[in-house]
């Protein structure tokens, strides 16, 4: 079976040199992974011992970054290195001052986790969520790098669960420890014989909760705001803009603000062309401003990396995403005490079920759907009442990344 898998990157990788003349995201994937063991090899000193952190994407640092940052305060003298796999985290998070050396990780071959972890020489590594690269993970087992799966989670139609998973379930093997998010993924992995496994809850609850006791100004925005109601629009894709763009026509004095989730220029001319009295925040942003961009009813957000702190200006929150695979991160706007609404395809994820089941979230289907929530809304008590419910469930559930650094401050200890 490893031959498949080797196999099956061999061909990821021949699909990237092929798809990457015609897809700017595959483009930068390839690129940026160019020269990338020269890098390392003048950049990073293989005699002495690093801590290793990995995410997928921006999304997963988010969610890891409260572990990595507590793991720095706590052992201040160790070296942290950081790899991502996406060009979404790597191109925001490439100078990350908590961090001394981030690179993107290069594919999971037997010859390429050989020689990337010969170069960084870990003493640990963490992954976040949902990646497991066998390969990677073989040569920590092998080299006795003890390995920690931060806020995993599984279920139980995972092909690491059924009778044909048996290569996929010795990937999981070669773990050290799993902290996870939820009671279904330690009884899964009891299932298959791993007992190296806390319930410590999702780390991504003690990210949110920072933020909002550490909300940020951003003057552009509060000029824009001013003193009206705010709808904030995070993580949008085109069926979810629609929506948006239908009730505005219902609600023309709420201002709208809009974060896709793709900036790329073709989807953020599409979105201007849809919302008439709009601006880019970069327009507002820039030293000469149209006299009339004040008065604008929508603004684009047109960069990344603002989302998290944009939700501290809404009084009613929609997160993108439920209308295709699956809807993104909720609970950076209910920590703000902000009601949230989503399409239909959110039941993968336990704040979003949570959420709705105490009437602090609210999944639409369609216009009709969005336009009566919206309309329940707009009494002050009904929506004060489901911010209230969304801001108690995220204080309920931090406290992930004390209980991880509690486990390895005690494992430093062991002889």
């Amino acid at each position: 079976m490893s031959i498949l898998y080797n196999l099956g990157i061999f061909l990821g990788q021949l699909f990237v040199l092929i798809a990457a003349p015609f897809n700017a995201r595959i483009r930068k994937w390839k690129k940026g992974r160019e020269g990338l063991f020269q890098l390392i090899a003048t950049k990073v000193d293989p005699s002495k011992k690093h801590t290793w952190f990995h995410f997928a994407s921006l999304g997963e640092f988010e969610q890891g970054r409260t572990v990595l940052e507590a793991y720095r305060e706590r052992f201040p003298m160790k070296s942290v290195v950081v790899t991502f796999f996406s060009p979404s985290g790597y191109e925001v998070r490439a100078n990350y001052a908590k961090a001394d050396y981030v690179f993107y990780l290069p594919a999971d071959t037997p010859g390429n986790a050989r020689k990337f972890i010969d170069l960084i020489n870990p003493e640990e590594a963490f992954f976040v969520k949902y990646e497991f690269w066998h390969n990677y993970f073989q040569q920590l087992h092998r080299r006795g790098i003890p390995l920690y799966l931060v806020s995993v989670i599984f279920r139980k139609n995972q092909f690491y669960f059924t009778w044909y998973g048996r290569f996929f379930r010795s990937t999981l093997r070669y773990v050290t420890f799993y902290f996870a998010q939820n009671q279904e993924t330690v009884s899964l992995l009891h299932r298959i014989g791993l007992e190296n496994v806390s319930l410590t809850g999702d780390t991504r609850f003690d990210r949110v909760a920072h933020l909002s006791r550490h909300k940020r100004t951003i003057d552009v925005v509060s000029r824009f705001v001013g003193g009206h109601k705010v709808l904030v629009a995070g993580s949008t894709w085109l069926p979810d803009e629609e929506l948006i763009m239908s009730l505005r026509q219902i609600y023309p004095e709420w201002k709208i603000i809009i974060a896709p989730h793709m900036i790329d220029a073709p989807h953020l001319d599409e979105i201007d062309s849809r919302f008439k009295n709009s601006v880019r925040y970069s327009t507002l942003n820039s030293s000469v401003r149209p006299p009339n961009d004040t008065d604008a009813f929508v603004l684009i957000i047109d960069n990344i990396g603002m989302l998290s702190y944009l939700y501290s200006y809404a009084d009613i929150a929609y997160v993108g995403g439920g209308f295709g695979v699956g809807i993104h991160n909720i609970l950076e706007a209910a920590t703000y005490g902000v009601p949230v609404i989503f399409g239909p395809h959110y039941h993968k994820f336990q704040e979003a079920k949570d959420l709705v089941a105490t009437k602090a979230a609210f999944s639409v289907h369609n216009l009709q759907d969005f336009v009566a929530v919206f309309e329940r809304l707009q009494e002050v008590e009904v929506r004060q009442e489901a911010g209230k419910r969304a801001f108690a469930y995220v204080q309920q559930q931090a406290g992930a990344t004390d209980k991880i650094l509690d486990y390895l401050s005690h494992q430093s200890l062991k002889p």
